[in-house]
């Protein structure tokens, strides 16, 4: 008998898993792959510049997805940060298991992972921002006891055509629902893409 601790999960891999996504290991994405079918696995990675990168990757045997997990991908870091210089520009995007997604936009079954950067002898880059900004709480912690913890609020514009139905005040619409709201379905979509994505969310408004 299955257990139902995930079946609540909006997270198709810790449905199927039946684990958090904290727990996710190599052998784990591969029997995901395997029982889903999927044909592709996107290793995605923030550079210098702020905007997301994509290598893509056909899967072509068991053994070239375990490579792809275990060992990631070599790419110039040159071309991704204004600081390295290009004779040693040698560097490595290693996925973190716990980021893996099903890609709710891809027409063709595809699997994607967010990756950490790894310099040349294998250690963590050092001037990545992921290295950075874990050391900053390092420091933070030891310094004062204290650990740090925030969560992102995103806000965003929709712009659409006027109607004069319905209508709300300039800021003065805090939790409308529909027909005054008039976005409120779109708003659940993208907070349902994004769950199942693995993004925890605490409400939307």
């Amino acid at each position: 008998m299955k257990s139902t601790s995930y079946q609540f999960s909006p997270n198709a891999l810790e449905k199927y898993l039946e684990k958090p996504a904290a727990q996710f290991n190599l052998q784990d994405i591969v029997s995901f792959v395997e029982a889903h079918n999927i044909e592709m696995i996107n290793l995605r990675y923030v550079a210098g510049d702020g905007r997301l990168k994509t290598l893509n990757f056909n899967i072509n045997s068991r053994t070239h997805l375990e490579e792809i997990l275990m060992y990631g991908e070599r790419v110039d870091g040159s071309s991704l940060f204004s600081h390295i210089e290009a004779g040693s520009s040698d560097m490595y995007v290693v996925p973190r298991y716990k980021t893996a997604f099903l890609n709710p936009f891809a027409d063709i079954p595809t699997l994607d992972i967010l990756c950490s950067f790894f310099d040349g002898q294998g250690e963590p880059m050092k001037s990545s921002p992921e290295v950075i900004l874990h050391k900053a709480h390092q420091v933070f912690t030891e310094r004062t006891g204290y650990t740090f913890e925030a969560m992102g609020e995103l806000e965003y514009y929709i712009i659409t055509e006027k109607e004069d139905h319905y209508t709300t005040k300039d800021q003065r619409g805090y939790h409308e629902s529909f027909p005054f709201n008039k976005s409120e379905s779109f708003r659940m979509e993208a907070m349902n893409i994004m769950a199942k994505i693995g993004c925890e969310i605490k409400y939307g408004h």
